[in-house]
């Protein structure tokens, strides 16, 4: 089917170079409904977390029985209009010797509700407890949250666990030391896989070697073994990773003096070797153990782009993609140089998907496509001849194809082309 639409429909948009991520993100919030506001509105109060005991009965290891001897985990569930169905398991950091609760733990999964994600913040067990305490407890919790996933709502198929430094690396180790589950065992909690389908790593200590480790974090969760080679390299993630290990979004400052960035960056180039999806973002200012970042209007973005990577990975929704494929013309002339969106107009976590425009053709695969459903067309023009002397148009034009109305995406394949109108 051919659409036929006119330049001038929209007010047109001049930008710099390179700017077209910040289109397509403008129509991808566009798309989606209005997020909540962290702040409740007057009158209303959050239910308060139930707290989840890790092994009600005692845990393995325990070396008595108080609080600290009972890892737990707090729940934290989104409102059911909200739901996408994804949850995390959150550990906050500390060195291994103490829990960033608030900043790190509770704000973190207020976020993840306010974006329809139940999250389950994880109090492990600290020193003088050591290694493989920390990781036992929170594969018991990935086990336990896939146990329970028709009680909390979600899709056991996307859980994922996030950690921020010492956190970050119990993360980063659950990522890469897991197993199936024992379908032999008695607790049916032990039959669940203990991988998680995705890691979230924020400014987290990946490498227990030298020179990039966190000598507080090795020496808190090896104790008297906090020099064993055997130890150090098994438990150096970044050199752990293999094609199994789950996609990973990382989060990083360059400024960061605690656990240098180059903790992210050698994860990153083993996800990167091994053919694991990964994202990166390192921010050139702010010191270490930064959270969510609230009054930095810069480094704060980091928390909005991990839920862009949540949603362009399939996380957040369970819509069947299809593939799309067609031609863009201006004039009867193919379009040189430009993007076409195919923006969802319902559904919860549904992405935006976008594919260059070159020579007058797009494509994408169903992996990479729009979701099945109503979907709206926005094309822009970037140039009407890449290689050229002189300009060829005056700036960035946006188009919205059919005046708005959204084009139906099927199962399959589909074949959509478009003539654009010069006014």
């Amino acid at each position: 089917m051919t659409y036929v639409c006119r330049l001038g429909a929209m007010p047109r948009s001049r930008f710099a170079a390179g700017a077209i991520a910040m289109i397509v993100t403008a129509w991808a919030a566009l798309a989606q409904p209005a997020l909540a506001q962290a702040d409740d509105k007057a009158g209303d109060k959050r239910p308060d977390p139930q707290k989840v005991y890790l092994w009600p009965e005692g845990a393995p290891h325990a070396k008595g029985e108080a609080e600290a001897d009972r890892p737990m985990m707090y729940v934290y569930l989104p409102a059911k209009d909200k739901a996408t169905g994804a949850g995390i398991v959150v550990c906050p950091g500390g060195g291994y010797g103490g829990h960033a609760m608030d900043h790190e733990g509770v704000q973190i999964a207020n976020f993840l509700n306010e974006h329809g994600i139940a999250a389950f913040v994880l109090r492990y067990r600290l020193s003088p407890y050591r290694h493989p305490v920390p990781l036992l407890d929170a594969q018991r919790a990935i086990r336990l949250v896939r146990s329970r996933a028709a009680e909390y709502g979600i899709d056991k198929n996307r859980l994922g666990i996030m950690g921020f430094s010492a956190g970050g690396h119990l993360a980063s180790t659950v990522g890469t030391h897991f197993d199936n589950g024992n379908p032999d065992a008695a607790d049916p909690i032990d039959r669940e896989s203990c991988r998680p389908n995705f890691l979230v790593l924020c400014y987290a200590v990946i490498s227990l070697s030298e020179p990039y480790h966190h000598g507080g974090s090795r020496r808190n969760l090896l104790g008297e073994k906090a020099e064993d080679p055997k130890l150090i390299e098994e438990l150096s993630n970044e050199k752990q990773v293999t094609k199994d290990t789950p996609p990973t979004f990382l989060f990083h400052t360059d400024e960061d003096t605690g656990v240098p960035p180059e903790n992210s960056v050698a994860f990153y180039l083993a996800l990167r070797k091994a053919g694991v999806p990964a994202e990166m973002h390192i921010y050139a200012k702010g010191p270490h153990g930064v959270g969510l970042m609230p009054g930095d209007p810069v480094l704060s973005t980091w928390a909005k782009r991990l839920v862009d990577w949540l949603k362009v990975s399939g996380f957040l929704s369970t819509a069947p993609r299809a593939a799309v494929k067609g031609k863009v013309t201006v004039d009867g002339q193919p379009l040189s140089y430009g993007t076409i969106a195919f923006v969802p107009v319902e559904g919860v976590g549904k992405v935006t998907a976008v594919a260059r425009v070159r020579n007058g053709g797009y494509q994408l695969s169903a992996q990479n496509g729009p979701a099945v459903g109503p979907a709206k067309v926005v094309i822009t023009r970037m140039s009407q001849s890449v290689i050229s002397t002189v300009p060829t148009i005056q700036g960035a034009e946006q188009i919205e194809v059919n005046s708005g109305k959204p084009v139906d995406i099927a199962a399959g394949t589909n074949t959509f082309d478009f003539d654009i109108k010069s006014p």
